[in-house]
């Protein structure tokens, strides 16, 4: 009897957890789904006065809002394929070449993301105010890829570490040259790698506000940066419209990329080899 009261006890309480952490997660997206099609929903009331779609008309209507989307929509690809050219040769480096301070450099490429942003991007504006590239997209594309660096060389340097050598050296045996088993072996065995570096990558850029606020505004702005005028200026409905709106692409990418996140990939990404 003790013994079944333990296991009733500890199944209620993993149940329990599951719905407070699933309340977490979400609570705030159904808060902003509901608030999204409210009219007006004030405390103490249980249900909102009435439905609409009107706060989204208002949002794909103003042309200050629906500029930012189209931003938003542009940088974050720009930038991991950018951050992609960059990176990923760097990676290959990282993973099948010894060379001197390559364990400090894979850890200075960490370091960028340990620490508050804000004094580099301060830094940063200095330069680019002589360079001209204050207010401008090279600048913002600039800030973006510098906030994936870190995602787009050490998850694919983990991804390439795995591709066991002896199945290239069985390639080249057959004849194949250097490219084509990078190209048929080595890159497709990586790929699941890549592909989570690059929505990691993609999730970084889109979500960036401080750098982007300080470097592209008023002339660039981007769906994060708009929030701060929208929650001092505008309807909190239009607030949700437009929370909901930044977190779709969010949740989608990771929805179709979980098997590869859940399967270990980034948790792997980050070991020094």
């Amino acid at each position: 009897m003790p013994l079944l009261m333990r296991r009733i006890g500890g199944r209620v309480l993993v149940a329990a957890l599951v719905i407070v952490v699933a309340g977490f997660i979400l609570g705030p997206l159904l808060w902003l789904a509901a608030h999204a099609f409210a009219t007006e929903w004030t405390y103490p009331s249980l249900l909102p006065d009435g439905l609409t779609f009107d706060w989204w008309r208002v949002v794909l209507s103003d042309p200050g809002l629906f500029s930012a989307i189209q931003n938003s929509l542009f940088f974050a690809p720009v930038t991991v394929l950018v951050s992609a050219v960059v990176c990923l040769p760097a990676a290959y480096a990282f993973s099948r070449f010894e060379f001197p301070g390559r364990r400090i450099f894979l850890i200075g490429l960490f370091a960028t993301n340990a620490f508050p942003k804000m004094g580099l991007f301060v830094s940063m504006a200095t330069v680019f105010y002589g360079l001209r590239l204050m207010e401008t997209a090279l600048g913002i594309i600039i800030v973006h890829v510098i906030g994936t660096v870190v995602f787009m060389t050490w998850i694919p340097a983990a991804a390439f570490s795995a591709v066991p050598r002896s199945l290239e050296e069985a390639a080249r045996d057959a004849g194949a040259g250097r490219l084509r088993v990078f190209l048929t072996v080595t890159l497709p065995m990586a790929l699941p790698g890549i592909l989570v570096a690059a929505v990691m990558s993609y999730l970084a850029s889109f979500d960036e506000s401080q750098g982007t606020y300080l470097v592209g505004a008023p002339s660039f702005m981007t769906m994060p940066t708009e929030m701060y005028s929208l929650v001092l200026n505008y309807p909190k409905q239009v607030a949700a419209v437009f929370a909901l709106l930044l977190s779709i692409p969010s949740v989608v990418l990771l929805l179709l990329t979980r098997r590869y996140i859940m399967g270990g990939q980034l948790a792997d990404g980050f070991q020094i080899r």
